[in-house]
């Protein structure tokens, strides 16, 4: 993962790249925030709904889970949050649960605000009305930085699309189709329209092929860049091992004056 996000362009020197799991404030944060988050505002979140419903049953950690969020989010203080639509209620949990925070206990956070991207949202390969995820059982519905060319080929090859040849992008009416078209927008930088018209006269075969090789072109860069970090261990460590300290420098502060406003001694 943290030579996924280096060789993706995240500069460690103006963002800081840590392993959650080593700044305990996170932990004891989200225990302080459970305790102001009510059981139901839970259950009505869709990741737990989603998960549930594939299991049949769910872990006290998946079902806090969002609490843990809202604390990686508001112990830095955020006031903007790079998100995807689908997690926008569980950052509305964060605003929530700082909004009663600072009622009860005085001001401390800002109500963190959703940045969108521009692009849409990436849906599955299989199944185009559900989200392209890395958990998707299915091994042909998500493409990852780390495939290979013949991968990535096979996977939109075999992407669901329709029995209308054309290229059009229409959600609603067309999922398929209009997924690999706002995949290829993404990767070759051109609007949906542009994208559109760049298709006209091939079938949704052909085209399937054109929009696995653009993403191949997008994405070599990066893979040669991923294989170069991984070889030098060393360095991810240390990247690692600094943003940690980087991060408890911020996140201790902040914990303090936590425990100061709830009456913590």
């Amino acid at each position: 993962m943290t030579a996924s996000l280096l060789a993706c362009g995240i500069d460690p020197t103006r963002s800081i790249i840590f392993q959650q799991s080593q700044v305990s404030e996170h932990a004891e944060l989200s225990w302080v925030l459970g305790c102001l988050t009510s059981m139901p505002r839970l259950r009505h979140l869709p990741q737990w709904k989603m998960k549930t419903k594939e299991k049949r049953e769910g872990s006290v950690g998946l079902f806090t889970y969002p609490v843990l969020q809202a604390a990686d989010i508001l112990l830095y203080r955020s006031t903007h949050v790079p998100v995807g639509e689908d997690q926008l209620q569980h950052l509305e949990l964060a605003q929530d649960v700082a909004r009663i925070f600072n009622n009860r206990f005085g001001e401390l956070f800002p109500e963190p605000q959703a940045l969108l991207s521009a692009s849409c949202r990436v849906k599955s390969l299989r199944d185009p009305t559900s989200k392209m995820s890395k958990s998707d059982p299915q091994r042909l519905a998500t493409v990852y930085l780390t495939d290979s060319p013949d991968d990535i080929v096979l996977k939109f090859r075999k992407a669901v699309t329709d029995f209308t040849s054309e290229v059009t992008f229409d959600p609603e009416h067309r999922p398929g189709v209009s997924n690999l078209v706002a995949i290829h927008a993404a990767v070759s930088g051109q609007s949906l329209e542009e994208t559109v018209h760049s298709a006209r006269g091939l079938d949704t075969a052909h085209y399937k092929q054109v929009v696995a090789d653009a993403v191949i072109q997008r994405v070599a860069p990066i893979q040669q860049e991923i294989a170069r970090l991984q070889a030098d261990r060393g360095h991810l460590e240390s990247v690692l091992s600094h943003g940690a300290e980087r991060a408890r420098q911020l996140a201790a502060p902040l914990l303090a004056e936590v425990r100061k406003h709830v009456g913590f001694s």
